[in-house]
């Protein structure tokens, strides 16, 4: 029996003279995951992907596959699938052979039909009778059918290039291909809100590097490692990702002595900016991304945002904008970054906190702190000293 994966399109079918642009790109991505797994054929038709496995180290391979698949973004369902000749002997063969696996442990079923080849001489209706008769066949009474609220729904799919029963859809990763929709730096920091920033503006396919402040030797090498493991986490979607670390222990310490003890985080926030702009065209990326919440923390009012933005000439993303943090917490489980980012190692924005942080500041007194000492030769020596860490996904297979 053949088994395949289908991979369904979300609002990349929307788009119009410029879908075969995306469409190659997302081919081309399952395609480069799918290598290590096995030789896999991967077409594209009626908003649909079809992912075949063409020898024996791919057949054996497709749940890895469906993994792979799941992860990518653009797909927004994924099911594994039996094809059968479009005739229903074939069908209801195959739907007697395949299907039982995925009912063990269900109590009901129901069976669907989606006729999008309508020269098939069966209506929808007809369709899934005669698939739900042959499936209670086999079953023999240990499954009940439920149109309503089913444990497990049965779908048999009439297209042009054949016929495909499957035990329903599964969610995918959504969004747009990544890599269509340019490139930004993520201001990665090793707590709850970043990750996710990094997560949600890949999902709309930016694709994204990272940079990393340290306060070395305030902050440790496990701080350093957990933020790379949050960057590995994130490459489960975006396969790779450049990881840049730099160190503002000097500028901290330099704060620290010249400015006024309320205006600390501001400074150190504006100047993280720019050092991430110089990053960022470094690496050609053409915008910044923070995890920012407004109101979250002192630095986060719009008042301390506006001066913070005032720092650079690029564009800021802050996709967490509007979300609190239970939002933010619940996205952090989803996409696997919230135990890592909760490990108990400080960050550099925890170093040397005010404690009566401004939370209304005025640009022009802010300016006026920042004159106190010369940042632009800390920045320099700082970028000077900067790492980079290419990191990559976890190959299966």
């Amino acid at each position: 029996m053949k088994e395949v994966i289908l991979g369904k399109y979300g609002e990349l079918a929307l788009k119009g003279l410029n879908k075969s642009h995306f469409e190659a790109i997302l081919t081309r991505e399952i395609k480069e995951r799918l290598a290590p797994l096995g030789e896999f054929s991967v077409t594209r038709a009626q908003s649909t992907v079809y992912i075949e496995p063409q020898n024996e180290a791919a057949e054996r391979a497709v749940g890895d596959a469906f993994y792979e698949v799941q992860h990518v973004f653009g797909i927004t369902a994924v099911a594994r699938a039996a094809v059968a000749e479009k005739d229903m002997d074939s069908i209801l063969r195959t739907a007697k052979d395949y299907v039982p696996q995925f009912l063990y442990g269900a109590k009901t079923f129901k069976a669907e039909a989606k006729r999008s080849d309508k020269k098939f001489p069966l209506t929808s209706p007809e369709i899934s009778a005669a698939v739900g008769r042959a499936i209670c066949e086999v079953m023999r009474g240990r499954i009940k059918v439920d149109v309503t609220s089913p444990d497990v729904t049965v779908i048999t799919e009439i297209r042009e290039a054949g016929a495909y029963i499957h035990a329903g859809t599964f969610p995918g990763a959504g969004g747009l291909p990544y890599g269509t929709s340019g490139k930004a730096l993520l201001l990665l920091s090793g707590g709850i809100d970043s990750p996710v920033a990094g997560y949600m503006m890949a999902r709309r396919g930016v694709r994204i590097e990272a940079v990393h402040f340290e306060s070395y030797p305030y902050t440790s090498e496990q701080a350093r490692d957990k933020v790379l493991e949050l960057a590995r986490i994130l490459c489960e979607y975006t396969r790779t990702m450049n990881v840049h670390v730099v160190s503002v222990t000097k500028i901290q310490e330099e704060l620290r002595k010249c400015c006024d003890e309320d205006y600390f985080t501001l400074l150190l926030r504006r100047s993280m900016m720019r050092l991430a702009e110089r990053v960022a065209k470094k690496c050609g990326a053409s915008a910044l991304i923070t995890g920012e919440s407004v109101g979250q923390v002192a630095s986060q009012t719009m008042e301390a945002l506006t001066v913070t933005d005032c720092a650079v000439n690029m564009p800021v993303f802050r996709p967490c904008i509007g979300m609190d943090k239970d939002e933010i917490v619940v996205r952090s489980r989803q996409i696997g970054t919230f135990e890592t980012s909760v490990l108990p190692y400080e960050d550099c924005c925890t170093i040397f906190t005010p404690r009566h942080p401004k939370t209304k500041p005025e640009l022009e007194k802010v300016l006026a702190q920042e004159a106190k000492y010369d940042y632009k030769t800390l920045e320099d020596e700082a970028i000077a000293g900067e790492t980079v860490y290419p990191v990559k996904r976890k190959i299966m297979g």
